[in-house]
């Protein structure tokens, strides 16, 4: 579970440091020049990180399956071998898959205003700005996005299913309360992960104001990653434990 929340907490170094300073920097002073290198380039790691991080969380739900429903041999499926595949692919899939979207911006025309009405170069903004035709990419971008957003969710409801259901055989009160608290924390992440990410990219933006998504979007990027290391260190009793003796010293 630590081995894997590294790369969560990676992934969302990734965001955040890819988008933080650069709307730090327009928040003081008005306003960001960019290249068009640097804004694709910005694009190209937001988009994959996002996809590798629905991975990284549908592979920790996969590992919190193998520990509440079959502890016994959870040691013996999760080596260190397949540690090492379950936490690279989510990162060549994100890094890859994501490439159909952004190349083809390269060879675009931009004849329109060249200010982006947004704090980071978000793949809707920058197709706005453009006066070639942008219909296919904007297909092929929700015909990859769409697979990659709902199958790591079905994936992680469905482990949950089975989470739940092992959880409910369990006889005792007590037992009940330290199983699910094995696996609350991810189900938080989980929620708080892909709330934003439906309300900002599935639920129809028509009439919805320039301003709403851009909070949505300030959601996603800063408060999300902002929020993991919280929600894991407040359910961690590892972390508790030293906290207290901190406090108390």
């Amino acid at each position: 579970m630590y081995y894997l929340l590294c790369h969560l907490s990676f992934s969302d170094l990734v965001i955040s440091s890819n988008i933080v300073p650069n709307m730090l920097d327009a928040i003081l002073f008005g306003g960001k020049k960019m290249s068009f290198i640097a804004c694709i380039t910005q694009l190209y790691f937001f988009s994959g990180s996002t996809f590798t991080e629905c991975f990284l969380l549908s592979v920790m739900s996969y590992d919190r399956y193998l520990a509440i429903c079959n502890p016994l041999r959870y040691s013996s499926i999760m080596d260190f071998k397949l540690q090492i595949c379950l936490s690279l692919w989510p990162w060549l899939v994100g890094l890859t898959v994501n490439l159909s979207g952004v190349l083809p911006i390269l060879n675009f025309f931009f004849c329109y205003d060249n200010i982006i009405d947004h704090f980071f170069c978000d793949i809707s903004p920058v197709l706005k700005l453009s006066c070639s035709d942008t219909s296919l990419v904007e297909l092929e971008v929700f015909l990859f996005s769409m697979p990659l957003f709902i199958l790591p969710c079905g994936f992680i409801i469905v482990t949950y299913v089975y989470i739940f259901l092992t959880i409910l055989k369990i006889p005792s009160t007590t037992g009940k309360q330290k199983t699910f608290s094995t696996c609350s924390s991810h189900l938080i992440v989980v929620v708080t992960f892909y709330g934003t990410l439906i309300a900002k990219y599935m639920i129809p933006s028509v009439g919805h104001s320039s301003l709403i998504n851009k909070i949505v979007s300030l959601l996603h990027t800063l408060f999300t990653p902002l929020l993991n290391p919280i929600i894991y260190s407040l359910r961690n009793q590892d972390i508790k434990v030293a906290l207290k003796k901190m406090v108390g010293q």
